[in-house]
């Protein structure tokens, strides 16, 4: 048992930002009923989830041109790290594919919760 004022160890604990694009390559909206089933997926999945749902400007260089896009923020955390990965790989793939992107970022992150 820990002595008065010194930290319990307690287990790890992931944070996963997963940026999500508001539109299609060519300009047009995502549909708003993807979303929202991208936000019941995750709460299914990770029983709690934060949105920043602020558009956000996302810029990246390839091949000497500036790309840019219009992204919002879903946030989930997980103490049990390889479901995590494994649910967040599959759905990357499955979001890349509907939403037609070259790439879905997911930043995975250390948490300590107090």
């Amino acid at each position: 048992m820990p002595s008065p004022g010194e930290k319990k160890e307690r287990s790890p604990v992931k944070e996963y930002d997963i940026y999500v694009p508001l539109t299609y390559n060519d300009g047009s909206p995502i549909e708003s009923r993807k979303l929202v089933r991208l936000r019941e997926r995750l709460l299914e999945q990770f029983s709690g989830l934060t949105f920043f749902p602020q558009r956000n400007d996302g810029f990246w260089k390839f091949g000497g041109v500036t790309y840019r896009d219009e992204i919002v923020i879903y946030r989930v955390f997980a103490t049990s790290v390889a479901p995590a990965r494994r649910f967040l790989r599959k759905l990357k793939e499955e979001l890349k594919k509907e939403l037609k992107q070259e790439e879905i970022l997911i930043v995975e992150k250390e948490a300590d919760l107090l």
